[in-house]
C-alpha cells in the first residue's frame, strides 16, 4: 500500500500508560482485575471455575525446585498404546496427551512412565484401560492429570494376592504431582507411593470401586513428604490412605463416604497414621466411615476441623505431629463444603487441557507455539506472563485451536513488541505476530509495532503489529498499536473467505489501519485515528479489499471511535484493489458508533484509480460530532441494517457465533 508521510509516535511506555488510562475509564478489558479480585490462584481462568484448579502444583509437590512435568517439551497427542509408550518412556520432556481410550495389552501391563513428563487426559473422556501407569526408582518431575485408569481388576481377588495391577504405581521417586484423575476397579492397589518417594502431592482425584485405594510406604524410613487434599474415596474399603513412615502427610478437605461395609473390624478404615508417621488432617468429612482416622502408637496424628457423620470406630489423636504452614501456603475450605466441592470438582475435567507457560516453560512465546503438534485438533492454551516481548511470532496454518493469553490483570500488561518496516521484508514480513491458522483466539494482549518512522526515511514504512489470513480467529479485550497498517485481517486468496471477531478492544493508526478482505466484526471497541499534524489529512481508518462476491467485509459497531486530529481531517476509509485486481470491492459499514469531530463531511475517498461511490460504504445510525448525514454518506435503511447484523458477517456456512460466548 502507498506509503503516507508520517509523524512520530510517542515510545511504547507512553502509549501504554495512556492505554492503561483509557482502558479504567471506558470500563474495558476488565476481566483480569475481577479474577485477581476474587484472588482465584490459577494462572489462566479456565472460566468453569478458576479457583478448583491451576495448572501449578501445590503442597509438597511444589518444594524444593517444583514439580514441572514435561513442560518446555514437545507437546504430543496419542490414542493408542504404542505411541503412549514410546513418549512416556523417552529421555526426552513431553507434554503427553491421552485422547480417547486406550486399551493396554497384555491385561495389566505396564506403561513406564519416565521423568519430565505430563500425562494429561484430553478433555474429560482421556482413559486408560486394563495397565498401569508405572515409575521405576530414580524417576523424578512427573504428573499424571486428568486421566481415568480403570478396569484391570481380576474377578475374585479381591484382596489383589494374586496380581500387582495398579492404577498407578512408584518406587523412590520425586517431585510427582498426581491431579484430577478417576482411579477404579483395579487389580491390586488404585496408587501405591513406595519405598521413599519424596515431594509428592495427589490432588482433586477420585478413588472409587475398589478393595485398597492409597497407600505409602513399603520402607522402614521416615522420608516421604506427601500432600493429599480434594480427593473423593468412595465405594473403597481401605487405605484411604494409609501412610506407613511419612515423615510428613498432610491431609486436608478430603471427603470419603460410601465406604464398602463388609463387616471387617479391623482393615475397613479411612486414613491410617503407620509406623513413624507425622499426619496432620483438616476440614475433611467423613460421611458412614468405620475408623475414620487412627494412628499407631509410634505415630502422631493431629486432627481439626474435620466432620464426621454416621460413622463409628477410632478417631485417634495423639502428637504434635507439624505445621503444613511452615512448609507451604494453601487454602482451606469450610469441611462443611467439601461433599459438594469435591463430587463437583475431583476427577477429569474438560476444561483441564493442555497449557504451555511463557516464560516459565517456553522462553518466547514463538517456542511455546513451535511445540504444539502440527495438526492439532485438541485446544491448547499458552498462557503468557506479564511481560514486554520483543519478538516475531508466527502461527502456521497447521496448528489451529490455539489460544493465546495474557495472564495480567490488563491487557497493557502483557506485550508482543516489533520493529520491522515494510521496507525490509514487505508487508507480511513486516507483522508483529501472524496468524495463519483457523481457530486461534487471543485475549489479554497487546500486539504492537513500534518501528519509528520518524527516524528513518524509507520506501515502504508500513508496520504491521497483526496480521490474520486463518479463519474464525476472536480477538477479545486487545489491544493493537501501530501508524500505518496496523492490523490487517486478510484471508489465503481472493475468493476465500476468513472471518475475524474483534471485541473489548482497541485499535489505533492512522493511514490504512483496519485493511484486508477478511469478513471482520469489531464490536465494543475504540478505534483512535492519531494526528499526523495535517490541517487536511490526516489519514484514512480502513482499506477493504472484500471480493466482490463476498457481501460481508467491515462492520464496525457499537464502538467509539476518538482523534485528536483536527476537525474534518480523517477518512473513514477507501477502497483498496491489491494490485488493481478489480474483483476487490470494498464493504465497509460503520453502525451504532460514536465518531468524533475529526471525521470530514465527505468520509469516504478514491484510492489507486478506483472511485469510492463504486465501493460498498454505508453508515447507519451513528453519533457524536463527526455523524453527518451528508449525500456523499451513503445510509443503510432500516430493512438493510437487519440483514448487516454482527450475526450475519459472522455465521458463514457453519453457524459460526463468538459473539454469543460469554467473556472470558
Amino acid at each position: 500500500m502507498t506509503h503516507f508521510p508520517s509523524k512520530r509516535r510517542p515510545g511504547i511506555g507512553v502509549v501504554l500508560a495512556a492505554l492503561l488510562g483509557m482502558t479504567a475509564a471506558l470500563g474495558l478489558g476488565t476481566v483480569g482485575e475481577a479474577n485477581a479480585a476474587a484472588g482465584a490462584p490459577d494462572t489462566v481462568n479456565s472460566g468453569a471455575n478458576p479457583a478448583r484448579w491451576t495448572d501449578t502444583p501445590h503442597g509438597f509437590a511444589s518444594l524444593a525446585g517444583g514439580t514441572t512435568g514435561g513442560a518446555g517439551g514437545q507437546v504430543v497427542t496419542v490414542t493408542d498404546q504404542a505411541s503412549l509408550a514410546k513418549y512416556a518412556s523417552a529421555p526426552e520432556p513431553y507434554v503427553i496427551r491421552v485422547k480417547g481410550s486406550i486399551a493396554v495389552e497384555p491385561f495389566g501391563s505396564d506403561i513406564v512412565v519416565a521423568s519430565d513428563k505430563t500425562v494429561i487426559g484430553v478433555g474429560d473422556t482421556g482413559e486408560i484401560v486394563h495397565g498401569e501407569l508405572h515409575l521405576n526408582p530414580g524417576t523424578s518431575n512427573v504428573i499424571i492429570r486428568n486421566l481415568t485408569i480403570r478396569d484391570s481388576y481380576v474377578e475374585g481377588d479381591w484382596d489383589g494376592k494374586t496380581t500387582d495391577f495398579d492404577a498407578i504405581q512408584m518406587d523412590t521417586v520425586d517431585h510427582v504431582w498426581i491431579d484430577h484423575n478417576r482411579l477404579q476397579h483395579m487389580g491390586d492397589g488404585l496408587l501405591d507411593i513406595r519405598k521413599d518417594s519424596q515431594y509428592v502431592t495427589v490432588s482433586y482425584n477420585q478413588f472409587r470401586s475398589h478393595n485398597k485405594a492409597l497407600g505409602i510406604g513399603w520402607t522402614t524410613n521416615a522420608l516421604t513428604q506427601i500432600t493429599i487434599d480434594h480427593n473423593w474415596f468412595t465405594g473403597t474399603k481401605q487405605r484411604n490412605p494409609s501412610a506407613d513412615n511419612c515423615a510428613y502427610a498432610h491431609l486436608y478437605n478430603n471427603y470419603l463416604s460410601a465406604q464398602v461395609g463388609d463387616g471387617d473390624p479391623v482393615w475397613t478404615y479411612g486414613n491410617w497414621s503407620r509406623g513413624r508417621t507425622k499426619m496432620v488432617i483438616e476440614n475433611s468429612y467423613y460421611d458412614g466411615v468405620q475408623h475414620p482416622y487412627q494412628a499407631d502408637t509410634t505415630a502422631e496424628l493431629v486432627q481439626r476441623g474435620s466432620i464426621l457423620r454416621n460413622t463409628t470406630g477410632r478417631t485417634d489423636s495423639w502428637g504434635t505431629a507439624f505445621d503444613p504452614r511452615d512448609f507451604y501456603g494453601y487454602r482451606l475450605d469450610p469441611a462443611a463444603a467439601v461433599p459438594a466441592l469435591v463430587t463437583r470438582f475431583s476427577g477429569p475435567q474438560q476444561r483441564i487441557g493442555t497449557t504451555l507457560h511463557v516464560p516459565a516453560a517456553y522462553p518466547t512465546v514463538q517456542a511455546a507455539v513451535d511445540a504444539v503438534p502440527a495438526g492439532n485438533d485438541v485446544p491448547v492454551t499458552i498462557a503468557v506472563a506479564p511481560g514486554t516481548y520483543r519478538a516475531k511470532v508466527f502461527i502456521p496454518a497447521n496448528k489451529p485451536k490455539i489460544l493465546l493469553q495474557g495472564t495480567g490483570q490488563s491487557r497493557a500488561d502483557t506485550v508482543i513488541v516489533y520493529d520491522t518496516p515494510a521496507a525490509y521484508g514487505g508487508s507480511t514480513g513486516s507483522a508483529t505476530v501472524r496468524i495463519a491458522a483457523n481457530d486461534v483466539t487471543a485475549r489479554h494482549l497487546t500486539f504492537s509495532n513500534d518501528f519509528d518512522e520518524a527516524a528513518v526515511e524509507l520506501n515502504g514504512e508500513q508496520a504491521l503489529a497483526m496480521k490474520t489470513t486463518g479463519d474464525r480467529i476472536v480477538f477479545e479485550d486487545t489491544a493493537f498499536l501501530g501508524n500505518q497498517d496496523t492490523l490487517m485481517t486478510d484471508s489465503p486468496n481472493l475468493t476465500t473467505v476468513s472471518r475475524v471477531y474483534i471485541r473489548d478492544s482497541y485499535i489505533e493508526g492512522d493511514v490504512d489501519f483496519v485493511y484486508g478482505r477478511a469478513t471482520t466484526v469489531i464490536e465494543r471497541s475504540e478505534i483512535r485515528a492519531l494526528s499526523r499534524g495535517s490541517d487536511t489529512n490526516n489519514g484514512y481508518i480502513t482499506a477493504a479489499s472484500t471480493w466482490t462476491g463476498n457481501p460481508y467485509g467491515f462492520l464496525i459497531t457499537r464502538s467509539r471511535i476518538v482523534s485528536d486530529a483536527p476537525a474534518g481531517t480523517f477518512h473513514l476509509g477507501r477502497p483498496w484493489h491489491p494490485g488493481g485486481e478489480p474483483a476487490a470491492v470494498a464493504q465497509v459499514l460503520i453502525r451504532d458508533t460514536e465518531l468524533p469531530a475529526a471525521i470530514k463531511a465527505t468520509p469516504w475517498t478514491d484510492m489507486s484509480g478506483f472511485s469510492w461511490r463504486d465501493a460498498r460504504f454505508t453508515e447507519y445510525h451513528n453519533h457524536g460530532a463527526g455523524a453527518q448525514v451528508t449525500a456523499d454518506r451513503p445510509q443503510m435503511t432500516d430493512a438493510q441494517a437487519a440483514a448487516h447484523t454482527v450475526t450475519a458477517y459472522l455465521k458463514g456456512t457453519d453457524g459460526w457465533a463468538p459473539h454469543t460466548a460469554r467473556t472470558h
